[in-house]
């Protein structure tokens, strides 16, 4: 049983530990998550540390679940801040530790973002993941659309340049 709970800009700092140990694991597990080998936890940790002043001011929120054994996945959403964009936000660093996968965690954790963001008045949400990535077949069947492929757009944690899909969810109001 996992519990999925947002994560306060003052509570962020003091589970950074744990968010860096997700993060290191993710990539170290081969998901294209914006780092690349080696990649170490003081590093991951320190990234994790920067997201408080988003966190704080409205930007960015982070959930985390855990499971009696600890930090088992993250999701995070960003709501877009230019008056033109307001209807639309972006999920971020969706992530479940290895030992959490295939149980429907990043299912649920991708529907607490959908939900966050309809209920922020976002009806537009955008993502981006590694093309033919396992988290393709997460978004295809969770109701996201591909509207492109950029070629070499991101390098994976070895370095190599990579393709990236990008998909869009139109949220309907409840």
């Amino acid at each position: 049983m996992h519990t999925i709970a947002p994560l306060s800009a003052e509570a962020l700092p003091t589970c950074a530990d744990d968010l860096a140990a997700l993060l290191v694991d993710a990539v170290e597990g081969g998901a294209s998550l914006g780092f690349v080998a080696p990649f170490h936890h003081a590093e991951a940790a320190a990234w994790w540390r920067t997201r408080a002043g988003a966190v704080a001011d409205g930007r960015l929120t982070v959930w985390a679940a855990r499971d009696a054994a600890g930090l088992t996945g993250t999701v995070s959403l960003a709501l877009e801040a230019k008056p033109n964009g307001r209807h639309r936000a972006e999920v971020l660093k969706l992530m479940v530790h290895r030992r959490a996968r295939g149980h429907g965690l990043g299912r649920a954790l991708l529907g607490v973002a959908e939900r966050a963001a309809a209920e922020a008045g976002a009806s537009l949400l955008l993502l981006d993941t590694e093309t033919d990535s396992p988290a393709e077949h997460l978004y295809r069947t969770a109701g996201w659309t591909s509207y492109g492929v950029v070629p070499g757009h991101a390098a994976n944690p070895e370095g190599e340049l990579r393709a990236t899909t990008f998909y869009f969810k139109a949220l309907t109001p409840d």
